[in-house]
């Protein structure tokens, strides 16, 4: 399993799709899976709280690591140490962007709950974030200015030469 982790806006989806396509793998992204699963996470947040959110993002993302090909994980899974630990076992991709290229990619997206008030609340909610992404990561790419298509590329051609 290859799981891609990073920030909201990274391009984790996006860039996991392309290269899953490449790979000729299956591709997966828990914040899909468990709204599928619960309903949109906006409404989980909403009516629920991040604490609910986050047990039920732990439980698809257990399954989800139990799978094969690319998946991308939300931005705050990382958060949880037996997410952590799991992912030990797994290639894992930390997709990097600067503030300035997400706040196109960010803005009046009504999906992002924690990031709705742009990239204040953006750079607030990474910050702490960064160094487990770090630490977590086999290899990091910054996705801020590149094309998707080279960038699954040279994804692409880490994981075939690792």
């Amino acid at each position: 399993m290859i799981v891609f982790i990073g920030p909201s806006g990274a391009g984790k989806s996006r860039l996991g799709k392309r290269v899953a396509r490449l790979l000729d793998v299956p591709f997966a992204d828990t914040d899909k899976l468990l709204a599928a699963q619960h309903g949109p996470i906006p409404q989980i947040f909403r009516e629920h709280g991040e604490p609910h959110f986050r047990a039920l993002e732990r439980a698809v993302v257990a399954e989800a690591l139990g799978g094969e090909g690319v998946l991308s994980l939300g931005g705050g899974a990382v958060l949880d140490p037996d997410t952590q630990r799991d992912l030990g076992a797994h290639r894992v991709v930390f997709l990097t962007i600067t503030p300035e290229a997400v706040a196109p990619r960010i803005a009046g997206d009504a999906d992002r709950p924690l990031v709705a008030g742009g990239v204040a609340d953006w750079i607030a909610l990474n910050a702490p974030r960064w160094a487990i992404y770090d630490r977590l990561a086999d290899a990091t790419f910054d996705t801020s200015h590149r094309p998707n298509d080279a960038l699954a590329e040279e994804v692409a051609a880490w994981l075939t030469t690792t």
